[in-house]
């Protein structure tokens, strides 16, 4: 099994998916700081400086955490993350993703999702999301891109309270039978 980084940078037409880095606190903290971004989320406070901040901070410490950079704009779009690898099972979780509401509906969460699966299918058999119970726009999106339920679990954040999300999951062989 070749090496692989979980955070190597990643770029398509559309985004630009850049390490996470802690100067870029206040960017990301920007665009989270709109409840709408998170009315949906299991953690619908996370809006808030000091529970971004928690955010943040698991993000910084899961070593897979990206910023989303809009190519068209330069703007930053949000932020997303690969976590929790098991070698054991070959799989990899991607989640953690949000985007401020001004890019919703412009292609650009199916852009990032598939550069990502791009990616990582090179590496692993199996990509699970865990999605909150509630989180109906996120099932949709990652249904449309072929993902399945497959399990409901309880998941408590990185310093956050344990809530009900959805596991979907796309295989390898699943995700490249164009």
């Amino acid at each position: 099994m070749p090496t692989f980084s979980i955070q190597t940078p990643l770029e398509n037409e559309k985004a630009l998916l850049l390490p996470l880095q802690e100067s870029d606190f206040d960017l990301l903290y920007a665009v989270a700081a709109d409840p709408a971004v998170w009315a949906q989320h299991p953690n619908k406070d996370r809006w808030q400086r000091e529970v971004f901040r928690t955010f943040f901070d698991g993000a910084m410490h899961s070593r897979g955490a990206f910023k989303i950079i809009d190519k068209a704009t330069g703007e930053v779009a949000g932020s997303t993350r690969f976590y929790d690898y098991d070698e054991k099972n070959n799989s990899i979780l991607i989640g953690y993703t949000f985007y401020g509401t001004r890019f919703w509906g412009k292609g650009m969460n199916p852009s990032v999702k598939k550069l990502m699966l791009d990616y990582i299918f090179q590496y692993v058999d199996i990509v699970y999301f865990h999605i909150g119970e509630h989180n109906l726009r996120s099932q949709i999106a990652i249904s449309r891109l072929g993902a399945q339920k497959v399990n409901e679990v309880n998941v408590a954040y990185y310093g956050e309270p344990e809530k009900l999300n959805f596991v979907y999951e796309i295989r390898r062989f699943a995700a490249h039978k164009d």
